[in-house]
């Protein structure tokens, strides 16, 4: 490719049309090739399960920035692994700056998982159980605007009650809903965006 090419390439990618909340780089990367991607994979799901917990009173772009180390920490996010750690490594974990190191978030992934495996047990996979709230189909919205994107839904009541009642913790509502778009159980890309249509709208 010659540099003129190079440069109208780059030129036309910066031009892109994304959702608003993609304006950094590590956002974007994030934005363009995972949010809201249907997610069927238990392994990645109790991950994002994981990161939207503990993203709670953070910034997303804090939780991208200690994405590789919260897979390390947490052997990539195997909730088979996860359910077996013991308070010493707990108390290991509340020591690594690379996560978010509040005892209550580190507690819960802990007992997250253990609930996690209930749950496969029962239905054969998390990924069964999940996308049960929305039918077994991705919900595609047509949000103009970011502000018209709500915080909740009924879905993610729904499902924010039987996680919790299941023994979940950081699972409210916000939590859930925040979850689902990250794993595709809705596209909540604004219509705008090039990767509304390119996620089947």
């Amino acid at each position: 490719m010659s540099l003129a090419s190079e440069s109208a390439a780059a030129t036309a990618a910066n031009h892109i049309t994304r959702c608003a909340w993609a304006g950094t780089p590590l956002s974007i990367a994030y934005h363009d090739a995972e949010w809201g991607v249907p997610v069927h994979d238990d392994q990645i799901l109790f991950e994002f399960l994981t990161l939207e917990g503990a993203q709670a009173g953070l910034s997303w772009e804090t939780i991208l920035k200690k994405r590789e180390s919260y897979r390390d920490a947490f052997v990539g996010f195997d909730p088979a692994k996860v359910a077996r750690f013991t308070p010493a490594r707990v108390e290991r974990l509340l020591q690594n700056p690379g996560i978010v190191r509040n005892r209550l978030k580190v507690v819960s992934t802990v007992q997250n998982a253990k609930a996690f495996r209930l749950i496969q047990r029962e239905f054969g996979s998390f990924d069964s159980y999940i996308w049960a709230f929305v039918g077994g189909e991705s919900r595609v919205n047509r949000r103009g605007t970011l502000s018209e994107v709500p915080p909740r839904t009924s879905e993610s009541d729904a499902m924010s009650r039987d996680l919790l009642r299941r023994g979940f913790k950081f699972v409210g509502s916000t939590i859930c809903y925040a979850f689902m778009q990250a794993v595709g159980l809705v596209n909540d890309h604004t219509v705008d965006c090039f990767r509304y249509s390119r996620l089947g709208a």
